[in-house]
Order: C-alpha cells, then structure tokens, then sequence
C-alpha cells in the first residue's frame, strides 16, 4: 500500500474548506449558525467511534471570547504544563500561522508531519467506513470541523491528562461545544466581531459565547461592558453553571513578567490563572468552591513568564536583513487593531528611545473585507494620534508610516499558496482585481489626503510585499514593518520573509 504523506494529507483537508462562492451565497442569503451544528457535530463523532460522555475523559478547559480567547488558553496551557510538568497537557486552536499542525498541540508542541499525517487518516478512514446516519447530513465535515474531530481523536489516543479547548466561532454552535462536562468554562473580552453569524450587538455576540457554560461547570469571565456581563450572567443561570465568577484583576499583575507582549494581555492572563487554579483544585477536590487565587504560586509565575504565542504583539528581528525588525499582530478587529497600536506606538517598539534615530515606517495591512477598511484604518491612524500625544512626540500620525502597503493574502508571486495556507474563501475575481486592496488603498487615501501616493501600494501576493520592504534596505535607516490585520497575512509574511527559525 503506497504511504500516505503529510502533503496528502494536506490536499485533502484543503477539499473540506467552503469555496468563496458558496460563503457569498450564505451571506446573500442573510443565514445565520446552521441550527444543525450541533447534531451534525455529535453525528460525526459517533462516526469517528467516540460518544460525547467520551470527551469527558479529556478533562477540558473550554474558552472563548471576541480577542484573547488564543492567548488565554496559551497561558492556561503554559501554567499547566509548568505546574504539572509529568501531565500531558492537550491544546487546540485556530487559525494556524504557517503549518496547520500548530492547532494541535502537546506538551507545547505542536504535531509532528507523522503524527499529523497518522491521526488525519484514521478519522479519514472512519469517516470513510462509516456513513451518514441522518438524511440531509453532510457526508464529510468542513476544515474547521474535520480537525476539531482530529483533535478530540489525538488527545483521547494520546490520552492527556488535561486539554484546553479554543473555540473557532462564537460558542453555543460550535463544534468545540460537544463537551458534556469540562472542568470549568471561561469568556475573553468581547466584542464585535463575525456580526454577520452572531449578530450585530454585544449582548447578542455574549448569548452566543454563553452557550458554552455547563450544568455544574464553573462559569467565568472577564469585565465586560454591562449589556454583555448582564447576558453572561443570565447564561450562566439558564445553563445551570456551578457558578459565575468575574475574574478579579491579575494578583501582582505590576511585577509579574509575562511572556507576551501587550497591555491588553495582563486581563488574559488574569482569566487564564483563575481557570488553571480552579482546573487544579477541582482535581484535588470536585465538591468545593476554591477561592480566586490572591498570590500566584511560583509555577503559575514561571508559566506566565514562558508562554509564547506567535503572531500576537511579536518583535522579530530579520534573521537575514539586519537592519529591518518585524513587528507582528493578527489583529484583525477594530478593538484588537487598537490595542495592537498601543503596542507598537510606544518607545522601544515602533518609537525610538532617546539616543536612535528615527526608522523607516511600513505598515502591512490586508483584511478579508475592503468595506471594514475605513474603520480598520482610522482606528489605526486615530490611535496613533492619541499615543504620540501621550508620549509627547511631535510627529504628525498621517505620517507615522512612511510607506503602506496593501496585499492578498496569497502566499507566493506566481499566484500559488502554501500547502497549509491554501484559502478557497478568496473569490477569483476578487484575487484577480485585487478589489479589497483597491478598496483599502482608497480608504487610506480618505483618511491621509496628503500621503503620497508613490507610498501607497496595491499588491498581488504576499511575496510582492516582502520584495517591496527589501528594496528599502539601501535606505541608511533601519526599517520597522507593521503586519496587521489577519493572521494568515501574518503567517505568509513568517513563512516568505523566513521569520519561522526566530518566530516560531
């Protein structure tokens, strides 16, 4: 029997993403979540060979939220995996940044090609033997769907002793949602984000993100504005919670180092604490309710300290063009692009300190819809704004950037992608005309009437983008890019630039 390799493995998974036409006519259609999610879900995994009680075994810490859902449960992972060091601590998440293995984790790290490629076949292979049971059920899961079945199939053979689930969209319909009991339930900052599945107001966003606390689960989240805290809260009582917890602010969050960077992540790694505590005090004793940790154990510390998440507020430093920096976030939302400015706009970072000299300024930008692009982009310029008066900086926030370029997400300047980072939700025409860049590049233009337009550049590929910024290196003056606006933007730009020896 020929051997099946992971690129094999690969192409097919490619065939289970939902083509642009097909998205473009859910949203003409005006659908919402397919009130089927779940059942089909559950159809699935009783055809991969598990029940949902099953997935109890995998002891779950189940999180999501609008911004800092991959965060949290990176820090959650990291503080298990050093409070626990003989566990095997099981993580998923979405997207990846260059390899589609990285959603799927152990022990920190992600599968290798082998596993990857052993455990794809096996659902593969039992989705194949075993057909659908109900009428109108898809014959095969989409991506997203197939490699959360792949994940629960590769914790449960791998037997972790602990596993943090990330939700991809939302929460009560989703496919990380079929959990009977995790161990405890938390809920990131929202905001408004996916409106067009979940609705188009906070409140509406938290019903959805409620749905995934549990009958006798402790329930927790974040502060959030009152509409969405008031939602929460009324979830956690519908579905019979344990109870609800407000997570209290981080204890010592002044002096405790944390491994990402990022104002905003001092309220994720708040939540993460408070799950892993009572994650771990629940394994010791399931009958009582702890209290919210007040001091952090030095292990808690130490994970803290050591967690990495790639993409998210990222300094790195060219490993072939010394004198150009990479500043990374796939920010991808007007809070988040907010906070990813507060970031980069300050000394050290996008600013010089004292004794530099000012570099060279690119921001790489791409989101998945031009018509966002005026929000996207004004929260940009806006926040810089502010940020330069606070540091007291006398330079004009039209002209932070000294150049900005719009690209496609498409990986390489021949037109192809990436094996792992193939996307058939781009329309051809779309890629053709490039109208989101086009889109974008106008929006700028409103925003900045006076930047040049010899600065502002349309391209076709991410490799075109990276081609540009190495022009600029005969310039004397270090160069500092800004890639923001989506993760796949920010994983090409790892993958084409060489990023992935210091990055990943």
């Amino acid at each position: 029997m020929t051997t099946r390799t992971y690129q094999d493995a690969i192409n097919l998974l490619n065939t289970l993403q939902t083509n642009a036409a097909a998205l473009e006519a859910v949203r003409a259609a005006g659908s919402r979540l397919n009130p089927n999610a779940i059942p089909e879900m559950i159809e699935f995994l009783e055809r991969i060979e598990y029940t949902c009680e099953d997935l109890n075994k995998l002891n779950v810490i189940h999180i999501t939220g609008t911004k800092g859902k991959g965060s949290a449960s990176a820090f959650t992972d990291s503080i298990l995996r050093h409070a626990k060091r003989n566990w095997k601590v099981g993580l998923y998440t979405s997207p990846h940044l260059v390899a589609v293995r990285e959603r799927i984790r152990i022990g920190g790290k992600p599968l290798s090609e082998e596993e990857f490629s052993r455990y794809f076949f096996e659902v593969w292979d039992r989705l194949q033997k075993n057909g659908p049971r109900t009428a109108d059920f898809p014959v095969m899961p989409n991506y997203f769907r197939y490699l959360t079945l792949m994940a629960y199939h590769t914790f449960m053979s791998e037997k972790v002793d602990a596993t943090i689930l990330e939700v991809g969209i939302g929460g009560a319909g989703d496919s990380t949602n079929i959990v009977p009991k995790p161990i405890v339930t938390g809920v990131t900052a929202l905001g408004l984000d996916h409106t067009a599945v979940l609705g188009k107001t906070i409140d509406a966003i938290a019903w959805q993100k409620g749905g995934i606390y549990k009958k006798g689960v402790p329930a927790l989240s974040v502060n959030q504005p009152d509409e969405g805290m008031k939602v929460l809260k009324e979830r956690a009582e519908e579905l019979q919670a344990a109870y609800f917890l407000e997570v209290p602010p981080l204890p010592g969050a002044k002096s405790v180092k944390l491994g990402l960077a990022g104002e905003h992540q001092i309220q994720n790694a708040a939540i993460a604490v408070q799950m892993a505590h009572i994650f771990l005090h629940s394994w010791d004793d399931m009958e009582s309710r702890p209290e919210p940790l007040s001091d952090l154990p030095p292990s808690f510390l130490t994970g803290l300290e050591n967690t990495k998440w790639p993409g998210r507020c990222q300094t790195v430093p060219d490993p072939l063009y010394q004198d150009t920096t990479w500043y990374l976030d796939g920010a991808h939302t007007t809070e988040s692009l907010s906070c990813c400015m507060q970031w980069f706009v300050q000394p050290g970072i996008g600013l010089p300190v004292a004794t530099d000299n000012r570099p060279t300024r690119v921001l790489i930008f791409n989101c998945t819809s031009g018509r966002s692009g005026l929000a996207f982009l004004s929260t940009i310029t806006e926040k810089t704004q502010e940020l330069l008066l606070q540091h007291k900086n006398d330079e004009k926030a039209e002209y932070f950037f000294d150049q900005v370029i719009f690209c496609s997400n498409v990986t390489y300047a021949d037109g192809h992608f990436k094996g792992d980072l193939t996307s058939r939700a781009m329309s051809t025409a779309d890629l053709v005309h490039l109208k989101t860049q086009h889109e974008l590049a106008n929006a700028w233009s409103q925003l900045v009437p006076t930047f040049p337009n010899t600065a502002v550049h349309v391209l076709p590929s991410i490799e075109h983008a990276i081609q540009t910024v190495h022009g600029l290196s005969k310039s004397p003056q270090k160069i500092s890019v800004l890639v923001a606006g989506s993760l796949h933007l920010v994983g090409g730009v790892i993958e084409v630039a060489g990023l992935s020896s210091v990055a990943l």
